[in-house]
């Protein structure tokens, strides 16, 4: 179970099941760049945190243990990966925009209402 990684909390070994990755060789398939990408293709929104925590799993160290090069790094191959695929999750690659007019948007406006009581 991925629960039982180092760094793998029960949210990311939770978000790591929903992708397929359910054992530390699953992960090891994958490695960590790809296993952030399923997470994000996925449709969450997880940080580089993830990311260097997968990375600190796989190496059985702690995620701020990695050296900076390290993680700058594997950032960098996720932008990369990112930039490629055409990433949907990738906030700078724009989709086709859908506009909805609601009927009542349309109509004219109602006269206003008289507000003193009629006998």
């Amino acid at each position: 179970m991925t629960a039982g990684l180092r760094n793998i909390g029960p949210k990311s070994a939770a978000l790591l099941r929903q992708v397929g990755l359910h054992s530390r060789e699953d992960l090891r398939g994958a490695g960590s760049v790809e296993a952030f990408l399923r997470v994000r293709r996925a449709g969450f929104k997880p940080t580089l945190n993830l990311l260097y925590s997968l990375e600190g799993a796989l190496q059985d160290c702690h995620w701020q243990a990695l050296p900076r090069a390290r993680r700058e790094a594997l950032a960098a191959e996720v932008e990369r990966a990112g930039q490629e695929a055409g990433d949907p999750a990738d906030p700078k690659v724009a989709g086709p925009v859908r506009t909805t007019v609601h009927v009542a948007d349309t109509l004219p406006a109602a006269p206003p209402r008289d507000p003193t009581p009629s006998s």
